[in-house]
């Protein structure tokens, strides 16, 4: 792909708190991502990032897949991104990864240096993901001069932090807009071995693709018999579901422009309602969404342990 050549979806601009829904972290079949992204169709989503971003032996889908996709989003009105892969371990993630960067058609989320290289490279816009691990205002200039349309702040970072940074931003003249990771399993960590397999006494390179029996990661709990994380494959997530509904007020005061959704592989539609609900001041009780078993989480959010809650401290 040439340098001229962009993206034919414009980052949208607007004062409103919008809402993405994330790329699918688990490992589902074709037939359950096809029909997941028909419903998200219809859903009032802004944003939907899709694609692979957790491990290259997922292969059930092509880039021309999710292009395909894409494409069907796209024309329901939907923004549609395409995200690199965390961790690229081989020569073969690479060429994948070329190929997804001169893809044509969608912005690219960089989810590693290998990706924003590529991307900068040739002078084209890109997303900086949550991954890159964007901290401060010199770090947000330089990407911000190098194509970056939107960033995604750290999981970890604290609501107090992050609005002393993009206050920080807009008085440099760095006023890209900023995603919050608002909904789902908090990712991590990714490592080079294969938690799952390993749970399953088989090596990473004969896996039998086994993290596909759990769309919703497999549970890793203490001594003490807690839930402390989930283990997706190669990826590490929080065990409790972060819940940041409560905070939508906050976050669009405070200069947030999106607010992500991560996908559940039941009960998404009633999670994407109540986030859009919430968005228009329209928010029930303090109670968590009760969709799924998992306990629900804030605390990065608050400046405290992540798995605290602090609507039952």
């Amino acid at each position: 792909m040439s340098s001229t050549t962009l993206p034919q979806q414009p980052i949208p601009t607007t004062d409103s708190l919008q809402l993405s829904l994330g790329p699918v972290l688990f490992y589902w079949t074709r037939e359950r991502y096809e029909s997941f992204y028909r419903e998200a169709a219809d859903w009032p989503v802004e944003i939907i990032t899709l694609g692979e971003t957790v491990c290259s032996r997922r292969r059930d889908m092509k880039l021309d897949d999710w292009l395909g996709i894409g494409r069907e989003l796209a024309q329901a009105g939907k923004q549609v991104v395409l995200p690199s892969q965390t961790l690229i371990e081989s020569e073969a993630d690479l060429r994948d990864l070329r190929k997804l960067c001169d893809n044509g058609d969608f912005i690219v989320e960089a989810n590693d240096q290998s990706a924003l290289q590529r991307l900068t490279s040739a002078g084209l816009p890109f997303i900086a993901g949550a991954a890159l691990n964007l901290y401060n205002t010199a770090t947000l200039g330089v990407m911000a001069r190098v194509g970056m349309q939107r960033w995604q702040a750290p999981v970890e970072m604290a609501q107090q932090a992050l609005a002393q940074l993009i206050n920080d931003c807009h008085q440099e003249g760095v006023p890209h807009p900023c995603e919050v990771f608002a909904y789902g399993h908090l990712p991590l960590a990714w490592s080079s071995r294969c938690f799952t397999a390993r749970r399953h006494q088989t090596p990473k390179d004969r896996c039998k693709f086994v993290c596909q029996k759990y769309p919703e990661g497999l549970v890793l709990r203490s001594q003490e018999s807690r839930d402390v994380f989930t283990l997706n494959g190669i990826q590490t997530l929080s065990s409790a579901c972060q819940d940041l509904r409560h905070e939508l007020t906050a976050m669009a005061e405070m200069g947030v422009s999106v607010a992500r959704l991560s996908p559940r592989a039941e009960g998404m539609a009633d999670v994407v309602n109540a986030f859009d609900q919430a968005r228009h001041g329209r928010l029930p009780p303090p109670d968590p969404l009760t969709l799924v078993e998992a306990e629900f989480c804030d605390g990065y959010w608050h400046g405290r342990p992540g798995m605290d809650n602090s609507r039952t401290a």
